[in-house]
């Protein structure tokens, strides 16, 4: 049977709860949030949700002793409104890292043993938090990172020379956040460098698209849900179907001793393999201060 838990039902979490089902990924979810009265109705419109399906998924109140026989636990805990007429990071992290430090032990006690796959802000400092508070392998516990910045840079390359965005290739890497940037050395359309395409400012113009996405969504909505969930999705499924997918994650780089988003190969095992980049020099540089970013912001805790 595969299982998944979700820590955290608002609008991310639940968003991803039905993505889940609808694409019949999993056999079994079990939610779980601070506010019981919305984990209930919740899983009564899940319910609701998927009556005409053919497959029919368990739905499970909240109890943790499931997550001992959990494959994928989805971190979605937060409050984004934090974030109202505020970009601040550090304030997003004031609130996300105490809720780490209420769920984590829970986590460990009661013997999980599957992958922890994070969503919840800063992405890379939370999830690297997670994975010290829970004691899990490295390999076992990595963030969405980087995944919905490719795909929105991947659109926005698209829009620009009009093809189908599974037609471009490429990644974003870095920070979840403002030092993310658009790593042009790996971007091609079918086969064919696109940097050489596309002027600088058509580069920096799309870069701005890819990191902004994510803004232009919030300031109109309130949140972001659907792109987020989709991306969690796909990761799910490349875990439980050990796809050894390659998609751009926040995972533990040996290197820089921390957390930050790059390709790497995700199967059952959890990160199977990060996948290095023959990044320029000018790249390499921006890399560093991603990491440096990165770093400072996890210093605070």
């Amino acid at each position: 049977m595969r299982k998944v838990a979700i820590i955290g039902v608002g609008h991310v979490g639940s968003t991803t709860a039905y993505t889940l089902i609808a694409k019949q990924i999993v056999d079994e979810v079990v939610l779980f949030d601070t506010n019981t009265n919305l984990v209930q109705a919740e899983l009564n419109d899940l319910v609701d949700g998927q009556m005409e399906q053919p497959h029919q998924v368990k739905l499970i109140a909240p109890d943790l002793s499931e997550l001992a026989t959990t494959d994928v636990l989805i971190f979605s805990a937060g409050n984004i409104s934090i974030l109202n007429g505020n970009s601040d990071r550090f304030a997003e992290l004031n609130l996300t890292k105490t809720i780490v430090e209420e769920w984590a032990p829970k986590i460990k006690a009661s013997g999980f043993k599957g992958i922890i796959l994070n969503i919840t802000n800063p992405c890379d400092v939370i999830t690297r938090y997670l994975q010290e508070l829970t004691g899990l392998p490295k390999e076992r516990v990595f963030g969405t990172g980087t995944s919905l910045d490719t795909a929105r840079m991947k659109h926005a390359v698209s829009e620009k020379i009009n093809v189908h965005p599974t037609s471009v290739n490429g990644y974003v890497i870095g920070e979840h956040g403002e030092s993310q940037f658009v790593a042009w050395s790996t971007v091609t359309l079918g086969g064919l460098p696109v940097a050489e395409t596309l002027t600088s400012e058509h580069r920096i113009e799309l870069d701005a698209a890819a990191r902004k996405g994510g803004w232009t969504t919030f300031r109109g909505k309130g949140y972001t849900s659907y792109g987020i969930a989709i991306q969690a999705a796909r990761i799910v499924e490349a875990i439980l179907n050990d796809n050894q997918l390659i998609v751009p994650v926040s995972h533990y780089q040996p290197i820089e001793k921390c957390y930050a988003g790059s390709p790497a190969k995700v199967s059952i095992k959890g990160i199977n393999e990060s996948i290095p980049l023959n990044l320029t020099a000018a790249e390499k540089q921006k890399w560093q201060l991603t990491i440096q970013t990165i770093k400072t912001m996890y210093e605070t805790i």
